[in-house]
């Protein structure tokens, strides 16, 4: 049955609910504007919201359901855009002060447009990082984006405004990117589901400045919204020459398959990275659903090494190709942060690059082989709760970049897998947890099958605001 509150509806029981005159989408848009209204002051979700063009969109989309004609598979759902991608009429700030307002903005990204194409009410962008550079929410121009379920922490980012959106019911549908965990780090600390696809099945245009590491998918409250969302967003675009060959695959079913007899892999740790005891415990119960629903699962030594030079020099070259398209008036105008990463990619030699690269190419063959042995993998998400908001890094640890505390999920945007993060937990402190799910390549369905059912053992808990 729908949550009581028309707000927390997920896009599913909307979409049943359009279709037995139960709810409108001029209703489910009120409520998702009632809640943005009402908390967007205190969480800073979203940079840009209309009201008025979401309204519209809501009402040709409740008289198309008048006539039993839904236009697409998510017509009339309240749905929000990361202030990353290019939105027709919107502006792209992408967070940053050096970005020009004035556009023109005239181009939907490929996403956007299937979106679009299938009557999704667009409710307005969410925020990032400036350029979604690090794994925290805030820039000068927005400034700092917090977590629901306690406002001192950090949602985590990039893609920090689409999750607390997501947890908070400001919509039901909600895009993120992730290029080194932007969609996973948020879900996780937020509690949500997040699943990053793999890479080129949803189109991209443009391309990410930080290359072939960067993914495009959902943020929602269950697997099912974002197995749906991911359909919608997955159909082909000419303007994206990476992308994978569309397959038509309707991911909604993978969601309703067993995961009996599966062999999967639990893997406390990833080469050298570390993780908070409350966390290993919390992640370590949530593998035991699995041997409920009927899998065999193996407890594994790391498949791979630490992998964070090789990303460093991903990402942080991806940085100095960033900073080409700017002026130096416009580089002052940008996160020191940013600006230091980007020096750092600058002075590495291309040679290092491509020794970086063969190391990426290695990662990638190594997990094929072991995901011949096992079907997913199972991992922490995070390896420490949330931390305070407006921080890189957390107070107090020695680290300088974001990069130190990530080391479960940017190994898998270089070997370009699917994975995912679904809440396994709260700590003692209410802060919650998240349970990171890695399936092969091109194998998205494998990863929503794991994660439906999980849910149905194991449902989301949401924030109490």
């Amino acid at each position: 049955m729908p949550h009581s509150d028309l707000a927390l509806w997920s896009a599913t029981e909307l979409l049943h609910g359009y279709a037995t005159r139960t709810v409108s989408p001029v209703e489910a848009t009120q409520a998702a504007l009632a809640r943005i209204e009402t908390l967007n002051g205190r969480l800073n979700a979203f940079c840009l919201v209309d009201a008025e063009g979401a309204l519209a969109s809501a009402r040709q989309a409740e008289a198309r359901w008048a006539k039993g004609a839904p236009m697409g598979l998510v017509d009339g759902v309240p749905t929000s855009i990361k202030d990353l991608s290019l939105t027709k009429g919107w502006p792209t700030m992408r967070g940053s002060k050096a970005v020009d307002p004035k556009g023109p903005w005239d181009v939907d990204a490929p996403f956007v447009a299937r979106l679009r194409e299938h009557g999704a009410v667009l409710l307005g962008k969410t925020t990032t990082p400036e350029f979604g550079w690090k794994g925290v929410t805030d820039n000068a121009l927005t400034g700092i984006t917090r977590n629901p379920w306690d406002p001192s922490k950090t949602p985590g980012g990039s893609s920090g405004g689409a999750a607390v959106a997501a947890a908070t019911g400001m919509g039901a549908l909600h895009q993120g990117s992730d290029g080194g965990g932007s969609i996973r780090m948020p879900a996780g600390y937020t509690g949500v589901y997040g699943i990053k696809p793999t890479f080129g099945r949803v189109p991209a245009y443009p391309l990410s400045p930080f290359g072939t590491v960067a993914h495009i998918g959902p943020l929602t409250r269950t697997v099912a919204d974002s197995a749906l969302m991911l359909t919608v967003m997955g159909e082909p675009d000419a303007r994206d020459w990476y992308a994978v060959p569309a397959d038509g695959a309707d991911l909604r079913r993978a969601t309703a398959a067993s995961v009996k007899g599966w062999r999967i892999a639990y893997c406390p740790t990833l080469g050298n990275a570390w993780v908070d005891p409350e966390v290993a415990a919390l992640v370590k119960a949530a593998v035991e659903a699995f041997v409920e629903l009927g899998a065999v699962v193996e407890q594994v030594e790391s498949p791979l090494a630490d992998s964070h030079e090789t990303f460093r020099k991903h990402w942080f070259a991806g940085a100095a190709n960033l900073f080409t398209g700017f002026s130096e008036s416009q580089k002052a105008l940008i996160d020191p942060g940013l600006q230091q990463i980007a020096a750092e990619g600058a002075a590495f030699t291309l040679l290092e690059y491509f020794a970086a690269v063969k190391e990426r190419e290695a990662m990638g063959t190594a997990m094929n082989l072991f995901h011949e042995q096992y079907d997913v993998m199972l991992t922490p998400t995070l390896p420490q709760p949330a931390f305070e908001a407006g921080h890189e890094v957390p107070p107090d640890s020695g680290m300088t970049r974001w990069t130190e505390w990530t080391p479960y999920s940017y190994p898998f945007n270089l070997t370009q897998q699917p994975a995912a993060s679904i809440p396994c937990g709260l700590t003692k402190a209410g802060l919650p947890v998240g349970l990171h799910i890695v399936g092969p390549k091109h194998r998205d369905d494998m990863v929503l099958t794991a994660s439906a059912a999980y849910e149905t053992v194991r449902p989301v808990e949401l924030p109490k605001l």
